[in-house]
């Protein structure tokens, strides 16, 4: 038996959404590319790392509670909620792996944790963001997807 389909979410927590995934993803790019610079032999990079890192900290947990906001109020999917979650221990656990000077695990949960990042970025902008209130929405099934190129296909018998 399964659930039935959740109600769609707002729009605003759904735009919020994306604005903190992209912002995750871009701050998580910059922390591969610091990273590298350090193993290149900047070591003044490594400062920048540990800076970024308290940044991308920070953005997760304010996607913690975006990923709230699209759940409750609007109904939304719960996956943000448990996904961020998920990234948010993994940005504890990286932090502190980091400041212990374990790479082994420093390393690898980067890796995870870009990849889980980049997953969920793909997947706030998959999410369709419901049509403004007030206006007419472009189609008429009311799923926030834009219609097909040409309209709807009729065939004839």
């Amino acid at each position: 038996m399964s659930s039935p389909p959740a109600a769609p979410a707002s729009r605003w927590p759904l735009i919020l959404l994306r604005t903190t995934a992209t912002a995750l993803a871009l701050l998580a790019l910059l922390q591969v590319m610091l990273a590298g610079s350090f193993l290149n032999g900047t070591y003044d990079s490594l400062k920048d790392h540990e800076g970024n890192a308290m940044m991308l900290g920070t953005v997760v947990v304010l996607q913690l509670a975006v990923a709230a906001a699209v759940r409750w109020p609007g109904r939304g999917p719960l996956w943000p909620l448990w996904t961020t979650l998920l990234l948010t221990v993994a940005v504890i656990g990286q932090i502190s792996a980091g400041y212990a000077r374990a790479l082994g695990l420093h390393v690898t949960l980067g890796v995870l944790l870009v990849s889980g990042i980049l997953f969920g970025l793909v997947g706030a902008w998959r999410l369709p963001l419901p049509a403004r209130a007030g206006l007419p929405g472009p189609n008429v099934d009311g799923s926030g997807r834009l219609p097909r190129p040409g309209g709807p296909v009729e065939v004839s018998k």
